[in-house]
Order: structure tokens, then sequence, then C-alpha cells
């Protein structure tokens, strides 16, 4: 999707870990090193920087970083807040706001690879925080933009599952409808940030992902849908 001397962005599509895994799947990363190892011709150990991660079953964009000043400048933008991402996702319920935040604490069961939401400070927990904003329905099924202001394991999954919106196909997280190939309607659709070398603006969409849920949607063109 883009590529320079400094980062590279990929296209994830479901079903792979982003990185290893007890699954001993091969993995994103090991996919795009390997890109770069016959590319490039490079002999011996390639560099690459996974300046952030996508769960199995989402689909979208994944940042690399191709050396480790550009990692580390990411890095520092991510814990900074300086990166946005938007994601969209296709939920079972209506919520109960055409727009807002969610805010509450998010713990992580490690046993069961879950997080959990509360209202009130957990031990172990992170404060988690989200914008969401209704883009359109057909029926019973509502796609959204949601735009992470913190980045928690499982965040957006289990934060809208939490409001009573679980994300269709995401039965960890208490989704009714199964997808055959065990995804979630869930993709990591822009990401927009200061390039960490050139200096320059970048922006980065995902192409359109593809299911019996999302081929309901038009979604090139949502600009302008408010439901308020």
């Amino acid at each position: 999707m883009y590529e320079d001397n400094h980062i590279l962005v990929v296209n994830k599509p479901t079903g792979i870990p982003t990185q290893d895994d007890e699954s001993g799947d091969t993995s994103l990363f090991d996919k795009v090193k390997n890109y770069i190892r016959i590319t490039y011709d490079k002999p011996g150990e390639v560099y690459l920087g996974l300046v952030h991660r996508l769960d199995r079953p989402v689909s979208g964009i994944v940042l690399f970083a191709k050396t480790s000043k550009a990692a580390a400048r990411l890095s520092e933008m991510i814990k900074n807040r300086n990166i946005e991402k938007t994601y969209l996702a296709i939920v079972e319920n209506k919520p109960s706001q055409m727009r807002g935040e969610i805010k509450c604490f998010i713990w992580k069961d490690n046993a069961t690879n879950k997080s959990y939401c509360s209202e009130k400070p957990k031990k172990g927990g992170k404060e988690a925080l989200l914008h969401y904003k209704v883009l359109s329905n057909i029926n019973k099924d509502w796609l959204l933009e949601v735009k992470p202001v913190t980045g928690r394991s499982h965040q957006i999954r289990s934060q809208l599952s939490w409001i009573g919106c679980p994300i269709i196909g995401d039965s960890k997280y208490g989704s009714k409808i199964p997808l055959n190939d065990r995804s979630i309607c869930l993709q990591a659709h822009k990401l927009s940030f200061i390039h960490p070398v050139k200096k320059e603006p970048i922006e980065i969409q995902a192409p359109d992902p593809k299911n019996k849920f999302w081929d309901k949607f038009d979604l090139r063109n949502l600009k302008g849908a408010d439901f308020e």
C-alpha cells in the first residue's frame, strides 16, 4: 500500500497473526521480512520494526518500520497519540447514541486471551477511550466508524461488546453471528500520521473488506452520513 526507504504499510488479511504466536502459522511479520529479503536481495538478517498489531481475525492496515530510526520515532508517535487510526466495524445492535465515546478501564485475562471492561478502576486495569459514529445501517446491521484514542489489547472488541454492540463474527465477545472463515467485521481502515523522517503528512486507506456483511454497505460513499 505504501513503501519507501523508511516505512512499509501493508493490508493484512483476516486469519493470519501479525507476529508469531503459539499456532506456528506464518505471520504477517515473517511474510513482510521475506518480501524485503527477496525484493532487495538482502543477505543475512533483515531489519523490520513492528510498530503496532492487529488481532488475527481483524483485517486492514499494519505499519512497519524498515529502519531502527523510523521504528523509534513511530513508537514515540504512538505513545504520544500522534498517529490517528480509523476503524470500520459492523455490529449486531443499535448503539444507544448515534455518536459518542466509550471510556472505561480494561484488563486482560491472559489465560483466556480476553479483555474485560469496568466503569471503576481494577487491579491491573488501564484506562481505555474510543470515539465512535454510526455511519449507516441495513436492517439489524450497524456500520460504525471507530477511532481509538488509547491502544489496549482487544480494546474495540471489548468496549463495543460492553455497550451491547458486539462485532459481527466476534463470538469471543458475544456475537451470535459466526462467520465461516472465523473473521470478524472489524477493519483497520485508515491511518494518518506525519512521516517519521520526511516529516510529510501520510494518509493510507485500506481496500474495502469483502464478505456478505461488508458487501451490503457502500463503503466509498459514507462521507456526510449522519443520523442525528
